[in-house]
């Protein structure tokens, strides 16, 4: 976890906040924006774990390279696979 996605909890958690006191006091612009700052933390949380997953990728690939080495008819297939996916899609079909 880092400081990225625990801002996106502290904004999620405001938001959260905001929209609870808009509705109990029936302000509708305090609620819109609690749900705004919901969205916008959520946003945060999620750009906080891509960072995360694309820093340590390290557990990842290891469990690929066993999977790759267990099972290599199945890997060759996999591959072949997603690579018959990518031209359809590059190719437009």
């Amino acid at each position: 976890m880092n400081a990225t996605t625990l801002n996106g909890d502290a904004q999620d958690l405001g938001g959260n906040v905001k929209e609870t006191i808009g509705k109990v006091t029936g302000d509708r612009s305090l609620q819109n924006e609690g749900i705004a700052d919901q969205l916008a933390g959520n946003a945060r949380q999620i750009a906080g774990a891509a960072k995360d997953a694309f820093s340590n990728p390290g557990p990842v690939v290891e469990k690929a390279k066993g999977f790759a080495q267990a099972r290599p008819y199945a890997t060759a297939a996999l591959v072949g696979v997603v690579g018959l996916a990518v031209l359809n899609s590059l190719r437009g079909k």
